[in-house]
């Protein structure tokens, strides 16, 4: 049993999703944090802040940067943040003339959480296409096999004969709902993060507004009045939405393995996975693979939930587990509308009459 099946050489393959991994790989958070010190440093050249000539040799400097990963490495494990020991990287790249203008009136969690903030847009976007997609999906089944008749289920018990279109418009309509909200949802996510040390950016005096508008406009994010170190609702906000997009798939993958038992046979799998004892046999994985993405995303949950709960301007222990759990959460509803797109190219509603 590997720590973490997202990654793993095997359980990748069923459970992972590269597109979205990529968003939380060590190049993208690098170059999501080095995105905020270039933004920032040309942001205070513009503003007079620091000298235009800092600025341009700070930008030259991060652009032909390669960062000592054993270095961050050492750093990370001593101050509980990589962002010390990459600042102190690209001072050094600056040269003692231009090197003290790096990362003046920051603090580490404005790149960081800057830095999250890209990349979350970017998890955005494609899973938003996705969605899209999904719904398309079912309204194309629908429009094959919604007249069907099938029966349905209350309490795992028959009740009555229904069209097709009963299940399908389940399956489709939280997820063309859950493509709604992602708008409100990312948008609180979409956000700069620059206060400086405990949030006043007192470094900064009267350029602090002009330049937080231009690091924003530069990055392509939403300046906000003051940053949001220690309210964390935003971000656990996405992660719910993460979680509802995943259990509703999981209603999906959930009555697709039912329909499809042998017994009942409403719904036929032109495919699915193989026994090594039974070979008649048409496994439903696709469908127990959303039904488990469901119950991981629902149980991770609780756990950003208490992230919530930082002390005072900034909890290290709570920023960390946010570290710990987004990420998966975020794979395995990546990984959930992939499965429910092979999924869905794979059923097909059988009429009563052919069933046998």
């Amino acid at each position: 049993m590997p720590v973490s099946p997202f990654d793993h050489p095997l359980l990748s393959s069923l459970l992972g999703d590269g597109e979205v991994a990529a968003c939380f790989s060590l190049e993208a958070e690098l170059d999501g944090m080095l995105a905020f010190e270039r933004a920032l440093a040309e942001a205070q050249g513009e503003e007079g802040v620091i000298p235009q000539q800092a600025a341009a040799a700070i930008s030259v400097a991060i652009s032909g940067l390669a960062p000592d990963l054993d270095a961050l490495r050492a750093g990370m494990a001593k101050d509980g943040v990589a962002v010390p020991e990459l600042v102190r990287q690209i001072r050094r790249a600056c040269g003692p003339e231009h090197g003290g203008h790096v990362h003046f009136g920051a603090t580490s969690q404005d790149v960081i959480d800057t830095g999250l903030a890209l990349r979350l847009a970017r998890v955005s976007d494609i899973l938003s296409a996705r969605l899209d997609g999904l719904v398309a999906q079912l309204d194309a089944l629908n429009a094959r096999d919604g007249e069907a008749g099938v029966m349905a289920h209350t309490r795992m018990q028959a009740a009555i004969p229904v069209p097709a279109s009963r299940k399908i418009r389940s399956w489709r309509d939280p997820l063309f709902r859950e493509r709604q909200r992602l708008a409100e949802i990312a948008g609180e996510v979409r956000v700069l993060t620059f206060g400086g040390a405990a949030g006043t950016l007192e470094k900064l005096g009267e350029a602090a507004g002009p330049v937080t508008h231009r690091l924003a406009q530069a990055l392509g994010l939403r300046a906000l009045p003051r940053p949001r170190h220690s309210e964390r609702d935003g971000i656990v906000a996405f992660a719910s939405w993460l979680s509802l997009v995943a259990g509703s798939l999981g209603k999906l993958g959930q009555d697709v393995a039912l329909a499809a038992q042998s017994e009942v046979g409403e719904i036929r799998l032109a495919s699915g996975g193989g026994s090594s004892a039974m070979p008649h046999k048409v496994n439903p994985v696709d469908a127990e693979t959303l039904v488990a993405l469901a119950r991981f995303n629902a149980t991770l949950l609780s756990g950003m939930h208490q992230s919530l709960v930082h002390e005072n301007e900034r909890s290290g222990a709570a920023w960390t587990l946010e570290w710990m759990l987004l990420p998966q959460m975020t794979v395995a509803t990546g990984a959930a509308t992939l499965a429910a797109a092979r999924l869905l190219d794979k059923i097909a509603f059988v009429a009563r009459g052919a069933r046998g």
